[in-house]
């Protein structure tokens, strides 16, 4: 098709066989909107499109990704606000035959198996290196593995004695992301061996963050969850190769924040959270990485 239909937060540029989806950056527009910047659609990752009456003067083209085919949406699980939804695009009302056009255009062109789901993604999560804050530790996901390293002041002392965590991608069979738009926000990975047990609080999970006011904001955490989700699947061959993550510099420890650690270790030491043995080689465990 080669045209372009801009909306008010977005424009999507149709392609014989894609549409590329590119946001806006304003104060108007989703932060998780901007974060994603541009996503490129193939038609047959869509499962529909419909225009439909939108609100205050306006009209609404939507499509809808099949099943399975796009990480963002598979991780989302079905928990973003209508205003942060990148498939849908809200025009001025005197487009609406634009937007009728265009849906049928599009329609026209979804694959045969448009009704059911995707066997693998189709659509590319974000590119690692990524990270983000949560309540109780630093999530950080370089496309090989998963780290996380606690907070003195949220970890919970369970999650201290653990200690910090890292999950190579070869040794998950998913993630779980609950939006801290609600209670008990958090990210949880399901290590494999554990797709059956029943989990517990993610509070005291050392396999989880959990997100609070301010923290695990949905446009850093939901991006993280999705090119977590698009490595573990590509991983297991159920789904279509990512780009290669950018090189990162290794990470060198910061002596002053293992001394704080270590501080507080031996604050749970003397409140009887933590025996000797445990402080003791938990102490050795944060001397070694100096």
């Amino acid at each position: 098709m080669g045209d372009v239909l801009a909306g008010f937060h977005a424009a999507w540029e149709f392609d014989t066989d894609s549409v590329l989806i590119r946001f806006e950056r304003g104060i108007r527009t989703p932060k998780l909107l901007q974060a994603l910047g541009e996503r490129r659609i193939p038609y047959e990752a869509l499962a529909a499109v419909e225009p439909a009456s939108g609100k205050r003067g306006t009209v609404v083209l939507r499509a809808v990704p099949r099943p399975g085919a796009d990480p963002l949406i598979d991780a989302a699980d079905g928990q973003l606000k209508e205003s942060c939804d990148p498939y849908r695009l809200v025009l001025p009302a005197e487009r609406e035959l634009l937007a009728e056009y265009y849906a049928d255009e599009i329609r026209a062109r979804l694959g045969p198996r448009a009704a059911e789901p995707a066997e693998r993604h189709l659509v590319a999560a974000p590119v690692p290196p990524l990270s983000f804050k949560a309540y109780d530790g630093k999530a950080s996901f370089d496309g090989r593995a998963v780290s996380f390293r606690w907070f003195w002041t949220g970890a919970s002392s369970a999650k201290w004695k653990a200690g910090d965590q890292r999950f190579p991608v070869e040794e998950l069979a998913g993630v779980e992301w609950r939006s801290p738009d609600v209670l008990g926000g958090h990210l949880r990975l399901v290590p494999r061996g554990t797709e059956d047990s029943r989990p517990g609080d993610t509070d005291q999970d050392p396999a989880a963050v959990v997100f609070g006011m301010g923290y695990g904001l949905v446009h850093e955490s939901l991006p993280f969850a999705a090119a977590v989700l698009q490595a573990v699947r590509d991983r297991s061959g159920r789904s279509a190769p990512v780009p290669a993550p950018r090189r990162v510099p290794a990470y060198r420890p910061d002596p002053g924040g293992i001394a704080d650690r270590i501080r507080h270790l031996g604050a749970l030491h003397e409140a009887g959270l933590l025996t000797d043995d445990e402080f003791s080689a938990k102490k050795a465990q944060l001397l070694a990485e100096l």
